[in-house]
């Protein structure tokens, strides 16, 4: 599948295992969380970067205690209709700190590439079908958001980005 960062179509040098199949000692991987838990040990002593899947319906605080070891979580949407790695995603960025990648996987849509990037999703795993051209206009298409991103901002059609002390400005 694909991978979107930064607005283009990337190498993705990230493997994801299975829980049974071998642990390489060095590389980037990505793990299901029941094997992160299991084989922590061996995971914080190898040479590469460790990633991990979260499926929906997780919390995010199960993770927690690894956040130091963790540089990649993938959160899962099994269907456009199940919005739960949304919230996943924002209370990982806001309540958690965590600052690695978040990808979102699963059926990711170019629809939803504004609001995946407002909860702080940074990469996205898209089926072949989908043109970087329409998620890069994806991105483009909103100048106006009711709630605040992860990050603080909230965007007008009036004044870009609006500072923390001109929150409650107005729209009309």
């Amino acid at each position: 599948m694909p991978l979107i960062r930064d607005g283009k179509i990337v190498e993705d040098i990230w493997v994801s295992l299975d829980d049974e199949a071998e642990l390489p000692e060095q590389g980037d991987v990505i793990l299901s969380l029941d094997r992160l838990k299991k084989e922590a040990n061996a995971i914080q002593t190898r040479s590469g970067r460790t990633g991990v899947v979260l499926e929906n319906d997780v919390d995010e605080e199960d993770v927690e205690t690894y956040l130091p070891h963790i540089e990649l979580i993938a959160l899962t949407f099994p269907a456009f209709t199940d919005g739960r790695a949304y919230s996943q995603a924002r209370q990982l960025r806001t309540k958690l700190g965590f600052e690695g990648e978040l990808r979102a996987t699963g059926n990711v849509l170019a629809d939803q590439a504004t609001f995946l990037c407002r909860v702080g999703f940074d990469s996205f795993e898209v089926d072949n079908d989908q043109s970087i051209d329409v998620w890069n206009k994806a991105l483009r298409s909103m100048s106006v958001a009711y709630q605040r991103g992860y990050d603080g901002e909230q965007a007008t059609r009036e004044s870009g980005p609006l500072s923390q002390d001109k929150a409650h400005t107005s729209l009309a």
